[in-house]
């Protein structure tokens, strides 16, 4: 993954997902295709399939995805390393419940590409206060481990609300 890659990507906006119903192999190749020049995510076929069956994701219609599923499946690919699958059907569950699919993908992608961008340019700003780049890689680990214990924790709360 190159760094400049990385520091350009930004996920697509809702309406710039296609709406024309795609199929399996088209949607994994565009979700694929979003992620060519950009972090290193990817998804199969067959995940997508097993996100159907499980039913975090939709029925395709007549073998056709349309952009609410595409959205969701963007969304998975990238939480999926961070969050459970019976977490995230759960949790998308909770939130077709609370908003339209459209409202929470582009307040997902807008908050995405703003951290994304935001942490590359702060990047450069510890590199100029730290005399060694270590420091910031250890720091980097460090603020990752703990985010992922408080993702689980808040997750653990969010779980056992409302039930």
């Amino acid at each position: 993954m190159e760094k400049e890659n990385v520091e350009q990507f930004s996920l697509p906006t809702y309406k710039e997902i296609p709406n024309v119903g795609l199929y399996l192999d088209q949607v994994s190749k565009y979700i694929n295709e979003c992620f060519t020049e950009g972090p290193d995510f990817s998804i199969t076929n067959s995940m997508i399939s097993n996100y159907v069956k499980h039913h975090i994701i939709a029925n395709p219609v007549k073998k056709l995805y349309y952009r609410d599923q595409i959205a969701r499946l963007i969304f998975i690919t990238l939480a999926k390393g961070a969050v459970p699958l019976e977490n995230l059907k759960d949790l998308l569950d909770r939130q077709a419940m609370i908003c339209e699919t459209e409202k929470a993908y582009s307040y997902f992608a807008d908050t995405f590409n703003k951290r994304l961008h935001d942490i590359f340019r702060n990047e450069k700003n510890d590199r100029i206060r730290e005399k060694k780049g270590r420091k910031h890689l250890v720091n980097t680990i460090v603020s990752a481990v703990v985010d992922q214990i408080y993702l689980n924790v808040r997750i653990g709360e969010f779980m056992t609300t409302d039930q």
